[in-house]
């Protein structure tokens, strides 16, 4: 791209691409930075939602994307971490096919039950399920830590779940709400709505978190493997002009520096992380190999 034209950059409105259907996690965190990041770069930034596959079908749209500054990704831990390990044949590479931007912030996971169980501590839940004789657990996509953490729970306890993979959140919460799976690992971005009203029962986190601050983390009980966290962040299509990064960069860590702002995101239980396009880059080069590990251990691989 000529620097003429980079300097112009953005003259038009920039295409983000959220990996999943909206009403998820993912969905409402980025939703939260859109008009900011509009007003700082001078251009609409138009969520773009291309869900499917644990959100590998989004992130690859992406990767093959013209470089050019106007698309642009939503990022996470289940996209550009743990998929690299899940898939035998992932349609990109999370560390050489995109030019990180920055870090959005991170959010402990959930598990939650259906209120048929009659859980309330983990222990509780494991006795229940075993007594049962077999049972379900849904994920919000094949290949997120969604369904990662159900697979480590049902071997750590010995329990036989069948997995329930849904196209991104909202379905796997109405059929859990109505009794349809017995368990989920989510974030507390869209749980903690029907925790609150007693549609599910929110048994552990795998960190603290201030909108569910009565529920004890896994540690708390006796279980300190569970300690996952998910991050959020921005990407472009590796070859992206550099100066286009920095500039976004800039833009993503003022919106996130905004008190309204980051009020919203720990609303949804989601804490900031204003921080440089190589701390995200790095942080994938250590995910891959780290989530690569647990996925061997658990022995799940995905076509």
């Amino acid at each position: 791209m000529p620097l003429q034209a980079r300097a112009a950059w953005p003259d038009k409105p920039i295409t983000l691409i959220v990996p999943f259907p909206p009403g998820g996690g993912t969905d409402l965190v980025v939703r939260s930075l859109q008009a900011g990041l509009s007003q700082r770069l001078g251009q609409t930034v138009v969520i773009t939602n291309v869900g499917g596959a644990g959100g590998t079908i989004g992130s690859a749209q992406a990767a093959r994307a013209r470089p050019d500054g106007y698309t642009a990704l939503a990022v996470t831990t289940s996209t550009h971490a743990v998929a690299a390990s899940l898939y035998k044949q992932l349609p990109y590479d999370p560390v050489s096919d995109f030019s990180y931007a920055g870090f959005i912030g991170t959010s402990p996971y959930v598990l939650v039950a259906n209120t048929t169980l009659k859980a309330s501590t983990v222990a509780d839940l494991a006795k229940v399920l075993k007594a049962k004789g077999s049972g379900s657990y849904a994920s919000v996509g094949a290949g997120t830590v969604s369904h990662l953490l159900g697979e480590m729970f049902a071997k750590d306890g010995g329990l036989t779940l069948t997995h329930i993979p849904y196209r991104g959140a909202a379905p796997a919460y109405t059929d859990l709400i109505g009794n349809q799976v017995d368990i989920l690992f989510d974030n507390p971005v869209g749980l903690a709505p029907f925790v609150r009203s007693g549609k599910m029962t929110a048994l552990a986190t795998t960190a603290p978190t201030p909108i569910l601050p009565d529920v004890p983390t896994f540690a708390q009980q006796g279980m300190p493997a569970y300690t996952q966290q998910l991050w959020y962040g921005l990407a472009f299509p590796k070859g992206t002009p550099a100066d286009i990064v920095t500039r976004t960069n800039a833009a993503l860590n003022a919106v996130l520096n905004d008190p309204a702002v980051a009020q919203d995101l720990a609303a949804k239980g989601v804490a900031v992380r204003a921080d440089t396009p190589d701390a995200l880059t790095t942080a994938v080069a250590h995910d891959v190999p780290f989530w690569g590990k647990l996925v061997r251990s658990i022995g799940v691989q995905l076509d």
